[in-house]
């Protein structure tokens, strides 16, 4: 039925068009002046492998690849197609390591040849109802990822078989695992999403690589004396005083969905956490309703609280930090942490000071501090499927400058009556969406015709946006940057793109033939670079077209 729906509204879909606009008044250096020839990468960055869901621990997204260019680009082909034959809202982080290219389905994990597209091996680790699975991380020979039924497993690099699996959350409560892990110094970090399920509470852990064996546990909303303890806690001052609950009011909510960044120098975990719930009642969760809503830092091999950052605590509008934060080195030498969540702004936090440098929208902001209501429904923008979603910002060293792709669609909202918010059984949906329509449980969105996208080019000592562009689809991929001097993106239209860097100007455009809304990452294999695109999302939420999923590689034809 939910295909059926797609197919009649994916009809006449339109082409891409993308409209660039430049700042009247860009603050720095002049666009002129930025290349990306000024930047000298490290060994580390000098790989050429995609390893890591963002490419590297600090979630940069930046490529010192430089074989493609804008003056290149434009010749740029598909090579091959790896069909994975599945209807699915495939929206995985890919991974390029020691020569073989990684991906995820709900129910698979599958290595293919990351220039040739032939498949090594894929592995269906028993079938499960995981809503979305973004992808695998990597260490040590060993290849990680979450299921829907609260699993995490490990498989053999070579070969896909199963090496050992542990579980860390509840599918009877309405809990999956379905974040793309991270993996450092024998550890894998990974935390459980369903936080938008009544008495669902979100939580963090390090599993020990070779074994699965818990290292640690941290609960990212206070825990309860009934919780279940699942490991070793790790040291937290975070109690129930900024929640104000009823007796009968379960803490909800906090939840993490997406992937994680990490300093390796200082050891310190960061971790984007989900809106509280009931999502749109905050009667019965009075207060900013700690840690959700933030970014929890956390000692990485013990799990005790280092610091958070407050960002869209005490939120009514779904409005997650639903993506990992950039942790860069800034041109004027800043150590800044960049994170675009869902409420349509790009913030700049000062890591040594931990002061919020700055705050700018970057999606359009509609009704924000309105209250709701269980008279009439309000309308707000970015809506609960809007902003920026699970793939955080790009950073260009050459150029300072952070990309982020946001989601411009907006949504209304009417409130359930307080009897019946707390009438909701335990591991059900809470959203306090007054419907009977069991698709607008999230919020009535604004028809998809009208719904769009930006990418916007940012300074990252200001925040002051230095061009920006506006797709007439949703842009959820991921953003990736490169010393070429450019950026690649995709849309929910199939549309992928790269665009000059310093400008904005399009170099490329070409249409897959599915909605993107997972990795676009790049790298090399023989000394040629390469660019892989997860391509054809499909999920009843998004009126897309029709496909199974691919993985599509791209490269220059032979000179």
């Amino acid at each position: 039925m939910a295909l059926a729906m797609n197919y009649v509204r994916s009809i006449n879909a339109p082409p891409g068009t993308l409209t660039l606009e430049a700042a009247p008044a860009a603050s720095g250096v002049p666009l002129a002046a930025a290349s990306s020839s000024t930047v000298e990468a490290s060994p580390e960055k000098a790989s050429h492998e995609w390893s890591s869901y963002n490419r590297e621990l600090a979630s940069q997204r930046y490529s010192p690849l430089s074989q493609i260019d804008h003056d290149n680009v434009g010749t740029l082909k598909v090579l091959c197609t790896y069909d994975t034959k599945q209807y699915s809202s495939f929206e995985a982080g890919l991974i390029m390591v020691n020569g073989a290219l990684i991906g995820t389905t709900e129910r698979d994990i599958f290595s293919i040849d990351p220039a040739t597209c032939a498949e090594n091996w894929r592995t269906r680790d028993r079938s499960d109802d995981l809503r979305a699975s973004r992808g695998a991380a990597y260490l040590d020979g060993l290849l990680f990822r979450g299921h829907g039924d609260g699993r995490v497993a490990a498989y053999d690099f070579k070969t896909g078989a199963r090496v050992w699996e542990t579980s860390i959350a509840n599918r009877r409560l309405g809990e999956s695992v379905g974040a793309a892990p991270i993996a450092w110094n024998g550890l894998v970090f990974i935390g459980n999403a369903g936080g938008d399920e009544k008495g669902v509470k979100g939580r963090m852990y390090a599993l020990e690589a070779k074994t699965g064996r818990i290292v640690w546990e941290f609960y990212l909303v206070p825990k309860g004396p009934n919780d279940p303890t699942r490991g070793p806690q790790g040291a937290t001052p975070l109690d129930s005083s900024t929640w104000g609950n009823e007796p009968d009011t379960p803490i909800t909510g906090g939840a993490t969905w997406s992937s994680y960044s990490l300093d390796p120098e200082r050891g310190e975990l960061y971790i984007p956490t989900g809106n509280a719930a009931p999502n749109f009642a905050k009667g019965p969760r009075k207060g900013t309703n700690l840690y959700s809503g933030s970014v929890v830092v956390l000692d990485a091999k013990t799990g005790a609280y280092v610091r958070h950052y407050e960002i869209t605590s005490g939120d009514w509008h779904d409005w997650d930090v639903s993506n990992a934060p950039a942790l860069i080195r800034t041109r004027a030498g800043k150590r800044l942490m960049a994170v675009a969540p869902k409420d349509g702004h790009l913030y700049g936090f000062d890591l040594d000071s931990n002061a919020l440098i700055y705050r700018r929208p970057v999606d359009r902001i509609q009704n924000a501090d309105m209250p709701f209501s269980t008279e009439v429904a309000v309308h707000f923008c970015p809506g609960t499927g809007g902003g920026a979603e699970f793939n955080g910002p790009s950073y260009h060293p050459g150029t300072n400058m952070i990309l982020v792709g946001e989601v411009d669609r907006c949504s209304s909202i009417r409130l359930q009556s307080n009897a019946e918010i707390h009438a909701v059984k335990l591991g059900a949906g809470w959203t306090a969406m007054a419907t009977h329509n069991p698709f607008d449980i999230f919020g009535v969105s604004d028809p998809y015709r009208e719904a769009g996208g930006w990418i916007y080019a940012s300074d990252a000592d200001t925040g002051e946006w230095r061009w920006r562009a506006r797709s007439n689809y949703p842009i959820l991929s991921g953003i990736t940057t490169t010393a070429g001097g450019l950026v690649f993106f995709g849309d929910m239209g199939g549309n992928f793109y790269a665009l000059d860097i310093a400008s904005g100007q399009r170099r490329l455009s070409m249409n897959l033939g599915g909605a993107i809304a997972g990795g676009v990452i790049t790298y090399a294999v023989a000394g040629a670079q390469k660019v892989a695109v997860a391509a054809g999302f499909t999920a009843v939420l998004w009126p897309t077209r029709v496909v199974t999923g691919k993985v599509v590689i791209l490269g220059l034809p032979p000179p």
